[in-house]
């Protein structure tokens, strides 16, 4: 949704990607069918910076895929570790924990994310997110949501429970191309689930919402 040179001014003033980020972006596109749902630079960078503007002892991550995203925000709980009085793989350290439901991603993901220096921040699981995660008995302080758009709302009410007081909540995708506001792709089963989360949650006494127009767009969601 971005034009293609003020992205690349962007990506030039910002925190470099790092050479192992690129190697699994470019990995990431030659080896998977799917190569675009990748974070990438920019998202990546700002969902490290949330990281550590947030300060989560624990992070979910709902739709791993190739494990972009998950390294980005390990990188900023590495950063935060130290000062949380927690080092190494310390059980008091801070904690990613993100799943993947889709097993045929192992193969690719988990060597990549074992391979990171950050790799002892995150518990990479295969399995249904909404079903497992509430089994981890943990409250979450920040949740990164990029599953299918389809079950977004059911994805939102059954993750806000086990969130903290002050938690955020990241929906990626939601401005979905801009097919939201395009009428041509109104019986699309994705885009309906897309607009029927952003109708929902900014309807919801519950947190504060905003929107950042960055690649497919990404809602910020601050439960109060």
């Amino acid at each position: 949704m971005m034009d293609i040179e003020l992205e690349k001014y962007i990506l030039n003033h910002i925190e470099p990607e790092g050479d192992y980020l690129y190697r699994l972006y470019r990995a990431t596109n030659i080896h998977t069918i799917h190569g675009r749902m990748a974070s990438g630079h920019l998202q990546g960078r700002l969902l490290k910076m949330l990281v550590m503007m947030q300060r989560p002892r624990y992070v979910l991550e709902v739709g791993t895929f190739s494990g972009y995203s998950a390294i980005c925000m390990a990188e900023g709980l590495s950063e935060i570790a130290p000062a949380m009085g927690a080092r190494g793989d310390n059980g008091g350290a801070p904690k990613l924990f993100t799943f993947e439901i889709n097993d045929e991603m192992e193969d690719f993901t988990r060597p990549w994310i074992e391979g990171s220096s950050v790799a002892r921040f995150i518990d990479f699981r295969i399995g249904d997110a909404l079903v497992e995660a509430p089994r981890l008995g943990v409250l979450f302080d920040m949740v990164f949501v990029d599953g299918d758009k389809r079950h977004y709302v059911e994805a939102y009410d059954k993750l806000l429970p086990i969130m903290s007081k002050g938690a955020i909540m990241l929906a990626d995708n939601t401005l979905w191309d801009g097919h939201v506001v395009d009428n041509a792709y109104s019986k699309d089963q994705q885009t309906q689930g897309v607009c029927h989360f952003n109708d929902y949650v900014i309807q919801d006494s519950r947190v504060e919402v905003t929107i950042l127009p960055i690649r497919d767009g990404l809602t910020i969601i601050r439960k109060k």
